[in-house]
């Protein structure tokens, strides 16, 4: 447990990292003076350097980092943020969530690139539930599974099927094993719907793939995140979607979830490979706060975002002391549910399979 919560909270830390600096390199690009960047959150434990006029520290709240530009909030102070453009704002702004996508489809990529490309009409064992019919018969994750009383298996619906239909029956599984074809018997129990189960995680065996597969499978899973993520409230109103896939999660629930895929990535080593459950939740996790940050709350990317556009057609900006009295009201409002959402996670801890 205490090794999953150091990795969880380095995670953690280096997504936030990442996302600040995304807004660094595009403060810097954009000729914006950075008077600070805090890897961690305040008070201050040291200095560590000073670069063309940024302080680089290091401080005591690990989870995360931070970037001070010159001047964030007073348009008066030349060479500062508030002072430059609303286009170089509204660049350095996005230029965190960016980060955090780029960030998502690096780690995707590498997840697909070590899993390889799945060979479709092919099912392979992943994993052995203890107890389960299937590791009494002797099923050992790595078998593929070549027929069920003869019927051969050419997808993972039709092994679920001819499982299913036959609760308390022996069946006959013939398996590919080492190169050696073997058949053994194993009797499905049924499950609380009378559907036949013998206790096996499925997949399939996989192919090696170029980096450029890689990447584009990188790409298209982002998409997939970014879709499921804005799709997720008209889903929750139409009863297509239940209310626990679209609770908020605090940092207990985050790390239950990264304890699971971890317990899972030990589980399923030898056939799917180290890390590839733990890897796919982190750069889901990144995803979300590219998505999250770019909201339209005060406080936020996306709510400072909102606060430039008008900018853009009435040629002068809003006033800074309304911007900053509404981002302070959001920022409370934030640490708010922050609070509530991270207590929820301990009066009702999320149900993980």
């Amino acid at each position: 447990m205490l090794t999953n919560l150091l990795l969880f909270v380095f995670s953690i830390a280096a997504l936030i990292i990442v996302h600040e600096l995304g807004h660094f390199l595009a403060l810097r690009l954009l000729k914006v003076d950075v008077e600070e960047f805090g890897l961690g959150f305040p008070p201050r434990a040291k200095t560590l350097f000073t670069w063309q006029g940024t302080m680089f520290s290091l401080n005591w709240i690990p989870l995360g980092g931070f970037v001070r530009p010159k001047g964030d909030n007073n348009p008066d102070i030349p060479g500062g943020l508030a002072a430059a453009s609303p286009w170089v704002r509204i660049a350095v702004y996005l230029a965190g969530p960016l980060a955090n996508v780029l960030a998502a489809i690096a780690l995707f990529s590498l997840l697909f690139y070590q899993l390889g490309a799945p060979i479709l009409d092919r099912v392979q064992v992943i994993l052995v539930s203890e107890g389960s019919p299937a590791e009494q018969a002797g099923l050992l994750p790595g078998d593929e599974i070549l027929a069920v009383d003869g019927e051969p298996i050419d997808s993972t619906e039709k092994l679920i099927a001819l499982v299913g239909a036959k609760p308390n029956q022996e069946i006959a599984l013939t398996i590919l094993r080492a190169g050696q074809t073997l058949t053994i018997p194993a009797v499905p129990l049924p499950n609380d719907e009378g559907i036949g189960k013998i206790g096996i995680n499925i997949g399939h065996p996989r192919l090696p793939i170029s980096v450029g597969e890689s990447l584009r499978g990188g790409v298209d899973a982002v998409r997939q995140q970014v879709v499921a993520i804005l799709t997720l409230p008209g889903r929750l109103l139409a009863g297509t979607a239940s209310p626990e896939e679209g609770r908020l999660v605090g940092y207990k629930g985050m790390l239950d979830m990264f304890s699971n895929m971890r317990e899972l990535d030990q589980a399923t080593e030898a056939t799917v490979g180290g890390g590839v459950n733990t890897l796919g939740l982190i750069a889901s996790i990144s995803v979300s706060l590219a998505i999250l940050n770019l909201f339209p709350v005060p406080a936020l990317d996306g709510g400072r975002i909102l606060f430039t556009l008008p900018e853009l057609i009435i040629r002068r900006r809003l006033p800074m002391d309304l911007e900053n009295v509404v981002n302070l009201i959001g920022f409370a409002l934030l640490i708010g549910l922050l609070v509530y959402v991270n207590l929820q996670d301990f009066i009702n801890p999320l149900e993980l399979p």
